[in-house]
């Protein structure tokens, strides 16, 4: 029996303070090779989920702390939808269907949510990366975050 006491979503918190992704996860799963993978997340407002797609497999989340924004996209980045989700939200949450571009945008320090999809994992096919929005690390980062946290449906994201 594996337990999940609220403290560990404390400390994970606490860990996504100090780490520049401004987010930390904790496995629940033992390796990549699981069939079925499962994982908390914990994210800060500054965490910067950048868009992405999964080709081949959903992805299903339960947000246990906090609140986010998860905003898809078309091809181009224009968003199609956005959809609140977690606590003082209708929905509780939310599962992305293969192929769909998407993000999360924290809307609290400390947000939580498990995580759970098809496994094994393969680095190499699991994630494609939108090209029209910026990679982790980069300068545009903040500004595209700012633009997601208020952009409507229809909108295109700022040029890279």
């Amino acid at each position: 029996m594996k337990l999940f006491p609220r403290a560990l979503l404390d400390e994970l918190t606490t860990k996504a303070v100090a780490s520049p992704r401004a987010r930390a996860h904790y496995n629940i799963h033992t390796s990549a090779s699981d069939l079925v993978q499962r994982f908390f997340v914990v994210a800060n407002r500054s965490s910067y989920f950048r868009p992405h797609r999964h080709a081949v497999k959903s992805e299903l989340a339960l947000v246990v702390r906090g609140r986010f924004d998860v905003i898809t996209f078309d091809e181009v980045g224009r968003i199609t939808a956005r959809y609140t989700v977690g606590e003082g939200a209708a929905n509780i949450a939310y599962e992305t269907p293969q192929g769909t571009w998407h993000t999360l945008i924290a809307n609290n320090d400390g947000s939580a949510f498990l995580e759970v999809k098809e496994g094994p994992y393969d680095a190499a096919t699991a994630t494609e990366f939108a090209a029209w929005a910026p990679a982790e690390g980069q300068a545009s980062v903040p500004v595209f975050l700012e633009w997601a946290r208020t952009a409507r449906l229809g909108d295109v994201p700022p040029a890279l």
